[in-house]
């Protein structure tokens, strides 16, 4: 997979819809990754998670960096902003440092996050109204 002639060289890249991919505990990744199947991360990731499936982050897990993917279960730490297309679930030992973007979000009791959080289709709604109110206000 990785190779002298692979320019994408630190950045994984995963087609097979049905994968489940893992980051073992004391496993360091820094770099991006891509894949269309689930995630399970046990070990530290430093950059730019893509999952088109589950992202699963367990107790010793920790990610820095940037997160888009369909659906998250957090144990670990993230120090990122976290963007989830249907469901966001923080158990009781999870932490989040960061901004959450989400259609649906769950909290265990125990759970702790600072950041920013904006939540299902009315915000999306509510903000794209606001901007065109602002652009009608400065033609007029």
């Amino acid at each position: 997979m990785f190779s002298k002639s692979n320019p994408n060289m630190g950045q994984v890249s995963e087609k097979n819809s049905g994968a489940v991919n893992a980051i073992g505990q004391g496993s360091t990744i820094k770099g991006d990754i891509i894949t269309d199947g689930d995630l399970r991360i046990d070990g530290t990731l430093k950059g730019t998670i893509h999952a088109k499936g589950l992202l699963v982050l367990g107790e010793t897990g920790l990610i820095e960096g940037e997160i888009l993917c369909q659906n998250a279960l957090i144990a670990g730490t993230v120090k990122a902003k976290i963007e989830v297309t249907e469901l966001l679930s923080l158990k009781a030992k999870a932490t989040l440092h960061g901004d959450i973007i989400t259609n649906k979000l769950s909290v265990e009791p125990g759970a702790n996050f600072t950041g920013s959080c904006s939540m299902g289709a009315s915000v999306k709604n509510m903000n794209h109204t606001e901007k065109n109110e602002k652009a009608q206000e400065k033609t007029a």
